[in-house]
């Protein structure tokens, strides 16, 4: 007897782009609850850099998976998986629709595709590779993994630290090459999908980032980093490393002023955007819709509304 595929709304697109606006003023429209897909707004004590929810957002449609560990605890992708595959189920379990809301294309595609048939990291094999490429260079990483794993090799950047120690730890722990790219598209999900991704402009969007950017330091984002820093948060953890955290940490301990801070914080997150947009283009099933063209915000829900009912998600 097959399984009826339970029915999973994806609301999603780069950042800045309206995201919950759209999903709260949606849950007026249809009974759902929201799955956030933010692997920053799991931090607690992360408010005002990871863009979470205002307090009337949150009182007015349930949230889950926002503010779940600690800025000092590990948060990846299995896990996220996990705790979503349990939210979702239990907003299923309340007669409600579950909407997964995010920019995380990682863990979106986790979700809905499956984790890459891959060994999870293996910390020493991690670090002794790290050495090595301090001592020998990014470069000698890239020519070790064209000698082992060519067809790899070709698909990375010979300057991209990370996914060369990780294509060379994956090697190392089971004599395989990183599984192809293409990888997730040839597992069809377990939902019934409806995924969304919301648009609009380049020049609307960066410009709405730097404002963004503004109003963050305006709330007191070099307070959040000094309070971080006088719980015992280090500014090496990988949470401390996201846009924002990072660039006011530099300021907290004199290495820059909060002026280059801003500069450096609304570059990063136009080119946080900008691979978005490239993640997302890759989604086979993903319905653009622009937020502008829409008629903003309200537009765009009462158009998502219109194609969720009309792909009878809510039955």
């Amino acid at each position: 007897m097959t399984v009826p595929r339970q029915p999973l709304v994806v609301i999603t697109g780069p950042t800045g782009v309206g995201k919950t606006e759209v999903a709260v003023r949606l849950a007026r429209l249809l009974p759902l609850e929201v799955v956030s897909a933010d692997s920053r707004q799991v931090y607690r004590r992360m408010d005002i850099a990871t863009g979470k929810p205002a307090p009337a957002q949150l009182e007015s449609v349930p949230h889950h998976l926002i503010d779940v560990v600690d800025p000092d605890e590990r948060y990846h992708a299995a896990r996220f998986k996990a705790e979503a595959e349990v939210a979702i189920r239990q907003i299923r379990e309340r007669g409600r629709l579950p909407a997964l809301v995010g920019g995380t294309g990682l863990y979106i595609r986790a979700l809905v595709r499956g984790l890459l048939p891959a060994p999870p990291a293996d910390l020493a094999v991690r670090a002794h590779l790290a050495e090595w490429a301090s001592r020998e260079g990014t470069v000698a990483l890239h020519a070790r993994l064209g000698e082992l794993a060519p067809e790899a090799a070709r698909r990375i950047h010979p300057r991209d630290r990370i996914r060369l120690i990780r294509a060379l730890e994956i090697h190392q722990l089971t004599g395989q090459p990183l599984p192809p790219r293409d990888h997730w598209r040839k597992n069809p999900s377990e939902f019934r999908l409806m995924m969304v991704g919301l648009t609009t402009s380049r020049e609307l969007l960066y410009r709405a980032l730097e404002a963004r950017v503004d109003r963050m330091v305006q709330l007191g984002l070099a307070e959040e980093v000094r309070r971080l820093f006088d719980a015992g948060y280090d500014e090496r953890l990988p949470s401390m490393q996201g846009i924002g955290y990072g660039h006011f940490a530099a300021v907290i301990r004199g290495r820059s002023t909060p002026a280059r801070a801003v500069n450096l914080m609304k570059r990063d997150t136009k080119r946080y955007a900008k691979r978005q947009w490239t993640w997302f283009a890759r989604e086979p099933e993903i319905r653009w819709v622009d937020v502008q063209v829409a008629g903003g915000i309200e537009g765009a829900a009462e158009l998502v509304g219109k194609l969720i009912v009309q792909g009878e998600l809510l039955s």
